[in-house]
């Protein structure tokens, strides 16, 4: 498997959006994630968009992060990055891509001076809630587009330095 960044818009990010708004809609019964979002959130340096590519250079994984800080009442803390669109397809669940998407947008982030990494999903993606906190998320306040919403949980990790 090949990670690269690319731009939210690009053609394969695209793609993969649609059908992970497909699942939410299969999930929840509704019109999927309406938070809103544009490809200039994910730039670096205030943030990154990673596609994972299998031995056709088909698409098969997703994630990115945007710098999120205290503003209104949003819910977010000074030095927040927000994790958004992590999915896999069904055919590539199962062989660790999600968790290597999350490690590196951690790390761009850590490395972007950026102190917490949020992310907020719901209580019909038993599987998302798992890697997270296998990975070190807790529970946190909620916060964003989806703050007030009795199917939204919402996890939070401090992105501290690397040991030595």
């Amino acid at each position: 498997m090949n990670i690269r960044p690319v731009r939210y818009d690009h053609p394969d990010a695209v793609k993969l959006n649609d059908q992970v708004q497909l699942e939410y809609v299969e999930r929840y019964g509704d019109d999927g994630d309406i938070t809103p979002l544009d490809a200039t959130m994910f730039d670096p340096p205030a943030g990154l968009y990673l596609l994972a590519y299998d031995e056709n250079d088909s698409p098969v994984a997703t994630g990115g992060w945007r710098n999120q800080d205290e503003a209104g009442d949003q819910g977010y803390s000074a030095g927040d990055a927000e994790l958004k669109r992590m999915y896999v397809v069904r055919e590539a669940r199962g062989l660790g891509l999600a968790r290597r998407i999350l490690a590196a947008l951690e790390e761009s982030a850590r490395a972007a001076g950026r102190t917490r990494m949020v992310l907020e999903t719901g209580n019909r993606q038993p599987e998302a809630i798992a890697l997270y906190t296998s990975s070190g998320y807790t529970p946190c306040s909620k916060f964003g587009h989806y703050r007030e919403y009795e199917t939204s949980r919402c996890f939070a990790k401090p992105l501290t330095p690397p040991a030595g």
